[in-house]
């Protein structure tokens, strides 16, 4: 997801997207340890939409 796409969203739909991308990482981080996915670039890509997310969210709070 591009930061672009995430400054439009509101919000409700950062959090929303927060906790989705939270329970996924936790998912792909599990089937890794286990050995059943090869998915470490997903992981990798989660990781910075949230970052992305949170910073975006961190930018309208200081507004």
């Amino acid at each position: 997801m591009t930061a672009a796409k995430l400054r439009e969203s509101d919000v409700a739909e950062l959090e929303k997207s927060l906790v989705d991308m939270s329970e996924q990482m936790h998912s792909l981080r599990f089937r890794l340890t286990m050995g059943q996915t090869e998915g470490l670039k997903k992981l990798r890509e989660l990781k910075r939409d949230r970052a992305r997310a949170l910073t975006i969210l961190q930018e309208r709070n200081k507004k």
